[in-house]
């Protein structure tokens, strides 16, 4: 059987891969990874590191914008395939 997820937590985590644009379970994942490099496992420390997170990424908000910048071409990229 499952195990029971905190709500709170997923709650964070699911906040955290929308802004990021990935999935849930990547953003679960990086919160795990970042709380086993600590040596942490209490589920609350877990949840502060997702919040910590989910702060830095909204201040860093602009990661849309420097995707869509790394995204467009320019008029010297000869190579650069527009269409197929």
């Amino acid at each position: 059987m499952a195990a029971i997820q905190d709500h709170a937590y997923v709650k964070i985590c699911a906040e955290l891969a929308s802004l990021l644009g990935i999935s849930l379970a990547s953003a679960r994942r990086r919160v795990d990874q970042t709380a086993a490099k600590e040596g942490t496992r209490d589920p609350i420390r877990r949840r502060e590191l997702a919040q910590q997170m989910l702060d830095e990424a909204s201040r860093d908000s602009d990661t849309s914008e420097r995707l869509d910048e790394l995204l467009s071409s320019t008029e010297g990229d000869g190579n650069f395939l527009l269409e197929d």
